[in-house]
């Protein structure tokens, strides 16, 4: 394999690094660093803003609905500049995980509807899939939906739902009909937020954070022309929307730019005198992990370069999501040991940034501890660890 740039491409990541650099928010890209969960809202409508007027706002989406047009290796290119220069990744469950749903399966109303206020960053979204009783195993979901009249009524509870306290709307698998197959009864509805019947608790995690909740949903009704694509077909979408990134589970970009803060630590950290990345022992500790985010990102760019693969697309999927959950861990812990002590303080959270600058607390610390708490929780949310094991042993090898 040859993965070499073309001079194409070296223009075109000159081009879009002198974009971060004169526009990316000098406040917004300090509190993306430090990494609060969840990041301010107000920060994401304002840099999705940002990217909108470049004409940047949705680069995997088609063209004719805003998109860029680009190849796999420009959207490599933007994601690695992206977080290089600390700007926050798109809202995931409105561009990146409705938007080409309603984009290959909503209605031409939905579309002209949702989709330039998704782009331009005036409205949210959030993900109602998980409940108390169907995480990994979601077909077994209990949220109803009955149609009543004109309108859909909605009956039942969701769980682990990001950021539902700042949603303008949801995307909720609910079950429409209980007779049938329980894959073939689920169906996806749009919900707006702000209506009666919902309410929104939230889960405080162990970094402090609010960035979860549960969700419950009492009588909600939504007029039928919001229900995506044909009844009965959730689950057919709810696969394609999980599906369509299928590199986004290597979470590639952010551990690659994590591995650049733990370097930017250790090269601030000293012991006996010499600059802790110097030290034989953390060193060896880098370079492992380097090798095994080396050999992570070049399973991402055979992907990206459509690379013959005879093993199942959801089997690899897996594969990219167990090792780059892990890559999460290991570089957080990475980071936590180059603080040393330092890293048995957490901030309050929400105001992690400040005590930034002072001898004893520098500016590399904060946040460093919360986003080590978070990331226990990364071999489970979005698929446990366990569960993408069996998919690989049974798409892959049927076992």
């Amino acid at each position: 394999m040859n993965f070499e740039l073309d001079p194409g491409h070296v223009a075109f990541r000159k081009e879009v690094r002198t974009f971060m650099r004169d526009n990316v928010p000098p406040d917004l890209a300090r509190r993306a660093y430090i990494g609060g969960h969840p990041p301010l809202i107000e920060d994401y409508r304002r840099w999705q803003r940002i990217l909108h007027d470049r004409g940047w706002g949705a680069p995997h989406w088609p063209v004719e609905h805003g998109g860029t047009g680009w190849s796999p290796m420009q959207k490599h290119i933007f994601n690695e500049e992206l977080y290089r220069a600390d700007a926050l990744d798109y809202g995931w469950q409105g561009t990146r995980m409705i938007g080409p749903v309603l984009i290959a399966f909503g209605s031409e109303a939905q579309k002209r509807r949702f989709l330039p206020p998704m782009l331009s960053g005036e409205e949210y979204w959030c993900q109602g899939f998980s409940e108390p009783n169907a995480g990994s195993d979601l077909a077994s979901l209990r949220t109803r939906a009955e149609r009543i009249g004109s309108d859909w009524v909605i009956n039942g509870q969701k769980i682990w739902t990001s950021d539902a306290q700042y949603a303008d709307w949801g995307f909720f698998l609910v079950r429409t009909d209980p007779t049938v197959k329980p894959q073939r009864g689920i169906s996806l509805l749009l919900v707006p937020m702000n209506i009666p019947g919902i309410r929104v608790r939230p889960i405080e995690s162990l970094n402090g954070g609010h960035e979860l909740n549960e969700v419950f949903l009492d009588n909600v009704r939504v007029p039928a022309e919001n229900l995506v694509g044909e009844p009965g077909q959730g689950w057919t979408y709810a696969k394609y929307l999980l599906e369509k990134e299928r590199t986004a589970s290597a979470y590639l970009y952010q551990n690659k730019r994590e591995l650049e803060k733990a370097k930017e630590i250790a090269r601030a950290e000293t012991v006996g005198g010499c600059q802790l990345i110097d030290t034989p022992e953390f060193a060896r500790k880098v370079a492992r992990i380097e090798a095994d985010l080396l050999a992570l990102e070049w399973s991402v760019l055979r992907i990206l370069s459509e690379e013959r693969n005879t093993h199942d697309a959801g089997a690899v999927v897996s594969a990219l999501k167990i090792r780059g959950s892990e890559m999460q861990q290991r570089v957080a812990q990475l980071q936590i040991d180059a603080l040393g002590p330092r890293a048995l303080r957490t901030f309050e959270h929400g105001d992690q940034g400040a005590t930034d600058g002072t001898p004893l607390w520098p500016s590399h610390v904060s946040g460093r501890t919360a986003q080590f708490l978070h990331l226990r929780a990364a071999t489970i949310y979005g698929g446990a660890r366990e569960i993408q094991k069996n998919i690989i042993a049974r798409r892959a090898f049927g076992l």
